[in-house]
């Protein structure tokens, strides 16, 4: 049975920092683009980041986090994390671990399709 569980989400206030975690059992996480997702109140669910599973380990961010968020993998202990630096209040929502197919490349745009197995979710809210 595979499962992505999510921990680390919370309030915090405008500017501090959180990172997330997703550990991950059942399949094989080294064979797996990984992905983060978010969903605010109201809106439609949109891809954060995504880390491909080569050794190079290449990362992708949606433009609204691009050099506040950082995306990465520890496939010894088959988890990956998202840390968020200089949180704002739009940035809270849920936060969603992913894992891709793995014949699939790592992508913001279209990443919901490419998802094989979801997490369930961890809140993060953000207060000014």
């Amino acid at each position: 049975q595979v499962q992505l569980v999510e921990s680390g989400g919370g309030p915090v206030q405008a500017g501090g920092s959180l990172t997330l975690s997703c550990v991950t059992s059942g399949l094989l996480f080294y064979d797996h683009p990984m992905g983060w997702l978010r969903q605010a109140p109201g809106k439609e669910r949109e891809g954060v980041s995504c880390i491909s599973e080569t050794r190079s380990e290449t990362k992708y961010y949606a433009e609204a986090v691009k050099g506040r968020f950082t995306v990465s993998r520890d496939n010894a202990k088959n988890t990956l994390y998202l840390h968020m630096a200089n949180l704002k209040p739009e940035d809270t929502g849920m936060y969603y671990c992913a894992a891709l197919n793995p014949v699939r490349l790592c992508s913001i745009p279209a990443m919901e399709e490419k998802i094989v197995y979801w997490g369930q979710g961890t809140q993060v809210t953000v207060s000014s």
